[in-house]
């Protein structure tokens, strides 16, 4: 579903990695590797669409997303380095700017599975980075997107959070999902094979 064809990208004048490709098929848990500078969050902005390599290109569905950018992106959640939430909204106000059609309900129910239950009506610039990354993590559990671009996103997690966001990537997986993720984390146990992409060998397992 996800195509990357002989990516180069280049920072500063300093080449991340060149002439990478491969490929992300529905039911896929991808995790990018590489060292500090190697190019990984360079590697899920490019493939968000956020950012262009200097070669190569991207495809969903066997299309450059550049020329179907309004589909691609309805088909994208992208969690970044930053929460990307609204700091003078509350936690169930951005919920409800980024999904209006789900219920209070819903939205409620999905701040209760990032222990957030007592801070809905809380502005987010009045919280913690910890509580602001929980914020934008919980719409993990409410975008019917299938492809799921998470930069970090265990990031200031308890283990039990790590735990119960890692049975959520495998369910989003096993219903034919794709989800791409970089962590410093030891991801735990999966009963899915999570393949794993080295940014240091440009191997692909």
């Amino acid at each position: 579903m996800l195509e990357a064809h002989n990516l180069t990208c280049v920072r500063d004048e300093r080449t991340l990695f060149s002439d990478l490709s491969f490929t992300v098929s529905s039911g896929d848990i991808v995790q990018i590797e590489g060292a500090n500078g190697a190019g990984k969050t360079s590697l899920l902005r490019i493939l968000a669409g956020l950012s262009r390599a200097e070669q190569g290109d991207v495809r969903w569905h066997q299309h450059p997303v550049h020329r179907q950018r309004e589909r691609y992106h309805a088909d994208l959640l992208y969690l970044g380095h930053q929460p990307g939430v609204k700091s003078v909204l509350t936690a169930f106000e951005n919920l409800r700017f980024f999904h209006p059609a789900h219920s209070p309900e819903a939205l409620l129910a999905a701040l209760d599975e990032v222990e957030l239950t007592g801070y809905e009506e809380v502005a987010v610039g009045l919280m913690s980075a910890g509580q602001q990354r929980r914020v934008a993590l919980a719409r993990l559990w409410l975008s019917p997107s299938p492809l799921w671009i998470l930069d970090e996103p265990l990031t200031a997690i308890d283990v039990s959070g790590v735990n119960k966001l890692t049975a959520l990537f495998e369910r989003h997986a096993t219903a034919g999902g794709l989800v791409i993720l970089t962590t410093h984390q030891h991801l735990p146990a999966s009963r899915r094979t999570v393949r794993k992409l080295s940014l240091t060998s440009a191997e692909v397992i």
